[in-house]
Formats: structure tokens, sequence, C-alpha cells
């Protein structure tokens, strides 16, 4: 698919791999609309590439559909949506402080699965407004799971079940927005220098980075972009989960 003026949105894009995302984007030529709840982040990095900013609650489906007009009346109809928002909420299902509260497994999949769904059904009609090209193609969606996905670790039933739930999204939405010349596909990202990991302790980050098989070190989010930059490029990838993880395989803690 082609990118130059291209109207893409980047949920989560106002920093972490959803930035990394926004700035590949905007780099092929693309018009990227940073939705994100980080107001002041998000319009630094959406006037550093010369995109906009627009709030956006992914999980509401008022505020979601309010970003997305508001990036079509800039932009124009959507072509490339890259899903990046979400949260990682740690939690026993038995821990010592008891059974975890439903709350926080429903507040986990609201935002990673139902968030990515909700931006997902509401590009894909953006899309299928636009003109195809050649190969009858009007739009690449590219959503974001985790390696958590396939291994779970303790503490991760709210996160791992809600990114298995984007990987199990990924064929059928494909299947099924094929007749509108819709891609779909999916990256499952390891270990990242996200700023929740620049956050943790240097001693901290090092011993995550020798699980690592190779390269031993934490990905960039600018290597996150150059996935997404190649799911769009390549006409015939689709319905594909991609692990972007240097080879690694998650321990059960």
């Amino acid at each position: 698919m082609e990118f130059k003026n291209v109207a893409a949105i980047v949920t989560g894009g106002a920093s972490g791999l959803g930035e990394g995302a926004a700035r590949a984007l905007a780099a092929s030529g693309c018009k990227v609309a940073i939705l994100d709840l980080q107001k002041e982040q998000g319009r630094k990095v959406a006037e550093d590439i010369g995109g906009i900013f627009l709030e956006c609650d992914v999980s509401s489906p008022d505020s979601a559909e309010a970003a997305i007009n508001a990036a079509r009346e800039a932009h124009g109809p959507c072509g490339i949506a890259v899903n990046c928002a979400g949260i990682a909420t740690a939690s026993k299902i038995l821990g010592r402080e008891g059974v975890m509260p439903l709350e926080n497994f429903s507040k986990v999949i609201q935002v990673n699965l139902i968030g990515t769904f909700n931006i997902l059904r509401l590009a894909a009609a953006d899309m299928a407004q636009r003109e195809p090209n050649a190969d009858g193609e009007r739009g690449v969606i590219i959503n974001t799971a985790s390696v958590a996905a396939y291994e779970g670790q303790i503490g991760q039933a709210a996160y791992s079940a809600s990114k298995g739930g984007v990987v199990s999204l990924t064929l059928q939405s494909a299947r099924e927005l094929a007749r509108e010349g819709i891609r779909v596909n999916t990256i499952a990202p390891g270990l990242f220098m996200t700023p929740m990991m620049a956050g943790m302790p240097e001693e901290v980050q090092e011993s995550l980075a020798a699980t690592l098989p190779f390269p031993k070190r934490l990905g960039k989010p600018e290597e996150f972009g150059m996935m997404v930059d190649q799911m769009v490029r390549n006409p015939i990838l689709n319905g594909e989960v991609i692990r972007l993880d240097c080879a690694l395989r998650m321990a059960p803690k």
C-alpha cells in the first residue's frame, strides 16, 4: 500500500510503541493522527511529526467515534490504523490479598481487547469508503498483541487474556474484511524500551535483557515502527501475527 498523503491513525501514539509507529508512518509520508489520553506528550509528538493529536479513550464508543470523525475531517478517510493503546496491570488470581477483584480483569479487557476492536470497527468503516488500488486494497489495520498471549506469566491473567483475544481476532477480521479490500495483521512484541520499562532500575532492565536469546537487549520503539512499515508495504501480508521478540519465550515468572 502507498504511504504518501494517506491518512493514518495511531492509538497510544504519544509514547512507546505507538510513538515508534507514528514516527515511522510520518517518515514514509502519511498524514498521522495520534489518538491518546496523554495530552501534553501527544501534542508534542504530533507537532514533531507534522501530524495532529486527538484526545481519545479507545474503550469508549463515543470518544473513539468523535476522534475518528475529527481525524477524517483533518486528513480524509483513514487508510492505515495502528492499535497500540493498552494497559498492563499485574494481579494474581489468588494472591496474598485474596481473590482478584473482577474489575481488575474487566478493566484490562475493556482497554486492550474491546478498545482494539472499537477502533478496528470504526477504522474499517472509514476505509471501506476509500478508492481501492490496483489490488483492490483500501486499507490496512495493525493491532498490537504481546508474547504474553502465548506465554502468560504468573500475575498476567487479564493481560494475557486480552492479548490472546487480539491474536484470535486477527485472522477472523482479516477474512471478514477481505471483501472490502482491508488487510489486518498483528505484532506481538516481547521486551521493549517503553516508558514503563525505562522507569525501572537499570539492574532490572539488564536482568530482563539477559533473558533474551539474541540480540541481548530490549527492543526499540523505532524497531516496532519498522515492522509497522513493512506490514503496510507488503500487499500479501494478511491475517498474520508476527512475534517481534528476539526469540524470547517467557518463563512462568
